[in-house]
């Protein structure tokens, strides 16, 4: 994995207009997550605090993008029935939507026809693309920065056409 890429918050501090980002796995097994996940998995409970300790840096960081005017778009493409991940993050979605971000949900049946790239991505300003690479049972493995502009137009179209079919978080029913 190239060593160059800039940490997520340097990306984000340096965007301008827009920054979008596509989830299209049912299981992530991102470390710093694992001991929430598993209370959550126990006990039904979640951290939906935005002061918290968990996700402060998370909401400071996003906010402050979008008081510069930055739209923060998340869609994410799921497999239904929902997996136990879906439902943990479905969970605490109430948070990334308090920071200003605005998410929607597509059901991956309805994404059949659209063109996508093989790898989850947030993309930057329309032009610097932030790759997420993931093991098999969804380990973080890595990440690539592009500025591809072939690239970074598929990511901009597939994101669009995800982002017309998709259901608002506040209006998608996670049962």
């Amino acid at each position: 994995m190239p060593s160059n890429v800039p940490p997520f918050s340097e990306l984000m501090a340096r965007c301008t207009h827009s920054a979008v980002h596509l989830e299209m796995r049912d299981q992530y097994g991102v470390s710093d997550e694992a001991e929430d996940f598993a209370t959550w998995l126990r006990t039904g409970q979640r951290d939906t605090d935005p002061a918290s300790e968990y996700w402060t840096p998370w909401v400071d960081l996003i906010s402050r993008a979008v008081a510069r005017g930055v739209t923060v778009r998340r869609a994410r493409i799921i497999s239904e029935p929902v997996s136990d991940y879906i439902r943990y993050e479905h969970a605490a979605t109430i948070v990334n939507v308090h920071a200003g971000e605005q998410v929607r949900w597509l059901p991956r049946r309805q994404a059949s026809d659209i063109a996508l790239p093989g790898n989850d991505f947030w993309l930057f300003d329309d032009r610097v693309i932030r790759w997420g690479y993931f093991s098999g049972d969804g380990a973080a493995v890595g990440h690539e920065i592009s500025d591809d502009p072939t690239a970074a137009k598929l990511c901009a179209q597939s994101f669009e056409a995800v982002w017309e079919r998709a259901v608002p978080h506040d209006q998608y029913d996670i049962r």
